[in-house]
């Protein structure tokens, strides 16, 4: 039995309690969540038992499909048969709870502070995406998890979605020719113009690993790397168009604010090792009419035989077709069932359950600690880029020998490089 402690207890926690639900509901009995931590308790009471104790926050999106919107969501719906313990500091948690693993959804800024901690007491660690704060803190996370023999996972769910599978297997298997460009412009869709990001001010603040690159960034750039090859090469440029945003009451009235240092608008030109280049612009600002490329429905791929918009193939000839449909006709059933283990196809779920079998298996997560540290270096790879202006290989970022950007948030935390 792998015994699971929590650390963090915010709104994204109810998502990540109802891909626990589906996994036992799929008959994966061999864990449970022993323990919960906060820095406010009632927070972690408020996920323990229906019926008894706080009541949980609100969610703070109602879009459908965004994890921020899950609610209502409490441990004891699927697990009754465990006495759950609550900490409000996780340094006590880890060391005297009764945890084999942890999982991390903190801010970005204490996931290298919770994982010394952890791989420390030799537990297993789940990481909420991004690694890490800088690529330095990142790659000292692996190294730790590695020396000691431990899984080391970043929980980043755009790998198991099922877009992101289908398009990867339609774009690999030469079913529908090869992959040239990709193209993702979503502005004025995510809290703008001026909205306090997910009512969490640290999102904004340069030094806590805010921003939009690093925040939305490491999800883009781990599907566009899934999908068309490793990311060698990047030009970008992010800037800041709102360095005051608020939170409103529903007459508009600004209940509070935040300045802002870290960017909320990044464009970016790539190209990957396949020799496919893509094009991604992303913001929460953005006044006026929202912008969301192919008609609303996300990402635009241009392969040899046609393109791909949403959910749609459109071929030379005019001809359409689901692309999901397409996958599951086409696409082997060891694949399928590869992807979509035990019919599961909730992303949070699949991300867990693949964290799961890792541990038991000994063996690297799919979204591995140096999974996730390519995510997080191809996303600095574009703060750096903007601030030196010119085009940066990822390379130079993951080595460390380009990182102006990252200087200050290194040395806040001690980091000292070789």
């Amino acid at each position: 039995m792998i015994r699971i402690g929590i650390v963090g207890c915010g709104r994204i926690l109810a998502a990540h309690l109802r891909g626990y639900q589906l996994l036992r509901e799929a008959g994966v009995d061999d864990f449970r969540i022993t323990a919960l931590c906060a820095r406010r308790e009632a927070d972690a009471w408020s996920y323990v038992r229906r019926g008894n104790g706080p009541t949980q926050r609100q969610p703070v999106s109602t879009s459908v499909g965004d994890p921020l919107a899950v609610s209502d969501i409490y441990l004891s719906d699927f697990q009754s048969d465990v006495d759950v313990e609550v900490f409000t500091d996780y340094r006590e948690m880890i060391a005297t709870g009764k945890v084999d693993a942890v999982n991390d959804f903190t801010t970005h800024a204490l996931h290298h502070q919770v994982a010394e901690v952890a791989l420390g007491h030799d537990k297993h660690l789940l990481t909420q995406k991004p690694l890490a704060v800088s690529v330095l803190a990142g790659r000292r996370m692996c190294e730790q998890a590695e020396a000691r023999g431990l899984t080391l996972a970043v929980f980043e769910n755009a790998r198991n979605r099922a877009d992101t599978r289908h398009l990867g297997w339609l774009f690999q298997s030469d079913r529908f020719g090869k992959l040239k460009m990709m193209l993702l412009a979503n502005i004025g869709n995510w809290w703008a113009p001026d909205r306090i990001v997910a009512q969490t001010p640290w999102r904004h603040q340069l030094i806590e690993g805010g921003g939009i690159t690093l925040d939305i960034g490491v999800h883009l750039f781990n599907h566009f790397r899934y999908v068309a090859g490793e990311i060698a090469s990047v030009t970008g440029n992010a800037k800041i168009f709102e360095p005051k945003r608020f939170t409103r009451d529903a007459e508009g009235n600004a209940l509070n604010d935040v300045e802002c240092d870290a960017d909320d608008t990044m464009f970016a030109t790539f190209e990957t090792d396949r020799g496919v280049i893509g094009d991604v612009a992303a913001s929460w600002s953005g006044r006026g009419q929202s912008l969301l490329t192919g008609t609303g429905r996300g990402i635009v791929y241009y392969g040899t035989q046609g393109s791909v918009v949403g959910d749609e193939i459109v071929r030379d000839d005019g001809s359409r077709e689901e692309l999901s449909r397409f996958c599951l006709t086409h696409c082997p059933s060891s694949t399928v069932a590869r992807h979509f283990p035990l019919g599961l196809t909730d992303a949070f779920a699949l991300n867990q359950l693949d964290w799961l079998q890792a541990i038991r298996e000994k063996r690297e997560a799919e979204t591995s600690g140096r999974e996730g540290l390519r995510d997080l270096a191809v996303a600095f790879a574009v703060l750096e880029s903007s601030m030196a202006k010119r085009t940066v290989e990822v390379d130079e970022v993951m080595s460390g020998d380009l990182c102006e950007y990252q200087r200050p948030i290194d040395e806040r935390f001690g980091f000292t490089r070789p």
